[in-house]
Order: C-alpha cells, then structure tokens, then sequence
C-alpha cells in the first residue's frame, strides 16, 4: 500500500507543469508546457487543441481533439533549425503571414460562451421581427 502510493505522488510530480503558455490561433490553442522529467531534466510538451462541436443547439455536444509532441533539450537545436527551414520556405513561396481575419474580431471565450447562453434563452421565434 505505501509503495503504491509512492509511485501515485511521483506521478503526480512527473506531470508537473513547471512553466506553461498558450497560444489561441483561430479554432485551435496551442499550448505549450515546460514539464520535468524522472531525472529531473526539462523538457517541452507541445499541445494542439481544437474545438468539435457534433449537433445543433441544444442538442450541441463540444469536444476537444488533442495532439501531444514531447520535446526533449538534446532536440532542441535540430528542432529549431528544421521549424526555421520549413516557415522560412512558406513565407519566400508565399509571402509573409497575415493575421486571420477573424482574430482581430474574435471575442474570446467567455464573451462567445455569454452570448450562447443568452441565444439559448431565447425563443425561436423571439430572433424573428413580425
């Protein structure tokens, strides 16, 4: 029994997020988290995120699609270089990035889940001027 829970509160500290950011890009965020290892080394954990939402209105179910890359400090330099390569190659083929439209006018999530909320509130007929 005390080893088993030993071996709980180790797991509990390997998945510690040491230090964590994240990114919101269009219907995905991206997060991105500095966790420590059994031997205590630092590593990078690399989240994509993305919103599904399977029905309509009511009946609406949301969940969440995600991606896990781990990325440890020996890769680092070689992961660099490649990111740098392959977005350096975008933008001479394509030109430099441009903002998504909708970024500047997205509300963020709270301001979106208040709004469904008070959609929801209302009748059907209420969204219709007769």
């Amino acid at each position: 029994m005390e080893a088993e829970k030993r071996k709980v509160d180790f797991e509990k500290k390997d998945n510690e997020i040491i230090y964590s950011k994240s990114i919101k890009a269009g219907k995905r965020i991206y997060y991105l988290d500095v966790k420590k290892s059994r031997n205590e080394d630092l590593f990078l954990a690399i989240t994509e995120s993305k919103k599904k939402v399977n029905g309509f209105e009511q009946d609406a179910q949301v969940t969440y699609e995600k991606h896990k890359i781990f990325l440890y400090k020996e890769d680092f330099n070689k992961f660099m270089e490649g990111l740098e390569d392959v977005i350096g190659f975008i933008k001479r083929e394509q030109g430099e990035v441009l903002p998504r439209p909708a970024e500047a006018q997205q509300p963020d999530e709270t301001e979106a889940a208040e709004e469904q909320a008070t959609e929801v509130k209302k009748g059907f007929f209420d969204k219709f001027k007769f």
